[in-house]
């Protein structure tokens, strides 16, 4: 097992969950939403409590969905945070959907008068999403509005999406805490020493709990398989995206994402994923991944 990085790498489920998922310890991801939700004073993130990731829906057999972060402030607002390693198609539908299932939780039986607290779904994406491809804008935070006066109809369900690539800055061009925080995601398994402009700042523990030597062994021995399966995961997308590209030229694009899709599943079979986990990556019915793995 070789280790060339200092740090370990926070695209992977590993790494993301070692600094963000820590319930002794919950200073980073306080600091990460609220940088970027703008919450700021009153309104400011100070207690979270995390909830079961595997949310499973009232009727057996509907789809359960399995988040990577599911947690709670002190005033009740819900928060689902994802890591999206490589782009998927349905991602805004399947953002949607997981948003759900914290909705219909709060549902009290009885005498309930429907008043729900706020959700937001955070999406950590390791890509940039086909619509804002023209925008400058790394943050997107929609709510329902009024297609037509444009003003704010519902403000308790939030889609918030950080595109983290979108961000081409050096280090002496960074302009926010937030920006900080995307360079840490971007280069974090590439440095060698923590920067002295963050070395007094909350996100030099990014470091402390991310220097790989730290580890014990056995956590050492999960990083490296994990970090083998984003690779992986990485290698097999950009190979089937390539594929599908020039195949979608005559074949069209909706065809050519779908043999992605399958480069995908079948990748993911290899490495050992069930069914559920395989569906949540690729949007791929449980019909179709149990065809493709069928020899």
């Amino acid at each position: 097992m070789c280790q060339t990085s200092r740090y370990i790498n926070l695209f992977t489920d590993f790494g993301f969950k070692k600094i963000f998922g820590d319930p002794n310890n919950t200073d980073l991801l306080k600091s990460l939403l609220n940088d970027i939700l703008h919450f700021e004073g009153e309104r400011k993130i100070k207690e979270i409590i995390f909830k079961n990731g595997e949310l499973l829906p009232d009727a057996p057999e509907e789809r359960k969905a399995i988040i990577d972060l599911l947690c709670e402030d002190e005033k009740g607002d819900q928060f689902i945070v994802e890591l999206q390693k490589v782009s998927q198609e349905h991602f805004q539908s399947r953002a949607l959907y997981y948003s759900s299932f914290p909705i219909q939780q709060q549902g009290i039986k009885g005498g309930w008068n429907f008043e729900l607290s706020p959700v937001y779904f955070v999406g950590l994406l390791n890509f940039e999403i086909d619509r804002f491809k023209n925008r400058p804008e790394y943050l997107h935070h929609g709510k329902i509005i009024d297609i037509y006066t444009k003003e704010l109809m519902y403000d308790k369900l939030n889609m918030v999406y950080l595109e983290i690539p979108k961000l081409k800055k050096t280090k002496e061009e960074l302009s926010s805490h937030l920006e900080w925080w995307i360079y840490v995601f971007q280069n974090l398994h590439q440095l060698q020493d923590i920067p002295k402009e963050i070395q007094s700042d909350v996100i030099k523990q990014t470091f402390d709990k991310a220097e790989f030597a730290s580890l014990p062994k056995n956590e050492q021995e999960n990083y490296h398989k994990n970090l083998k399966v984003y690779r992986d995961l990485l290698n097999s997308h950009e190979f089937a995206y390539k594929e599908g590209k020039e195949e979608g030229i005559e074949e069209g694009r909706e065809e050519g994402e779908h043999k992605k899709a399958i480069e995908v599943v079948k990748l993911s079979i290899t490495q050992g994923l069930n069914n559920q986990t395989i569906a949540l990556i690729t949007g791929l019915s449980m019909e179709e991944i149990e065809q493709i793995r069928e020899p």
